[in-house]
C-alpha cells in the first residue's frame, strides 16, 4: 500500500505492506532508527514517537494507520545545524542516558509533557515518565534531565 505521511516536516510517500508497524516504515522505510525497538509490545517505550503531537507507540501502530499524519521522531529534535534540543542537552548533562536503548521514546514522552506542561513538578515528571522503562539511570537524571529542560524553554536558569 502506499501511504503518505509528513515526518519530521518533511512528507514521505512510502510503499508498505498493510502489516507493517510505524516502527518499521520509519526505520527500514525512511532509515530513521533513532525509533528504537525494544519489547516489541508497547510495554518499554523505546519506540515512542509522536502522531499528530501524542505520544504513540509506533510498534504498535500500523503504517498505514498514520496515512496523513504528522510523526515526529527523535531526529526530528535537533536544530538543522544540530543545536541539541534543550532535552537532548539536559539528558546529556544531568546523566539522563547510559546505554541509550530507552533514550529516544524518553525524549520524546518528555517532548509531550512539556508541551502540555511546561513546568511540571517532580512527581508529575515521574507520572509521566513512568510508562517507559530504563535499565540503566535509575530514573534520577532523567527526571532531573527534563526538570533541567522545563526550566531553560521557560527562561529560568534555576537548574
Amino acid at each position: 500500500m502506499r501511504i503518505t505521511l509528513t515526518v519530521n516536516g518533511e512528507a514521505h510517500r512510502l510503499d508498505v505492506e498493510p502489516r507493517h508497524t510505524l516502527a518499521d516504515a520509519l526505520r527500514e522505510g525512511l532509515a530513521l532508527t533513532g525509533t528504537h525497538l525494544g519489547c516489541e509490545h508497547g510495554v518499554c517505550g523505546a519506540c515512542t514517537v509522536l502522531v499528530d503531537g501524542e505520544p504513540v507507540r509506533a510498534c504498535l501502530m500500523f503504517a498505514v494507520q498514520a496515512e496523513g499524519c504528522t510523526v515526529a521522531t527523535v531526529e526530528g529534535l535537533a536544530g538543522p545545524d544540530g543545536t541539541l534540543h534543550p532535552l537532548q542537552e539536559a539528558f546529556s548533562v544531568c546523566h539522563g542516558l547510559q546505554c541509550g536503548a530507552c533514550t529516544p521514546g524518553m525524549l520524546m514522552t518528555a517532548v509531550h509533557l512539556l508541551a502540555v506542561e511546561p513546568t511540571p513538578d517532580r512527581d508529575r515528571i515521574r507520572a509521566e515518565m513512568a510508562g517507559n522503562i530504563c535499565r540503566c539511570t535509575g530514573y534520577v537524571g532523567i527526571v532531573d534531565a527534563v526538570e533541567s529542560a522545563a526550566a531553560t524553554m521557560a527562561g529560568r536558569e534555576d537548574r
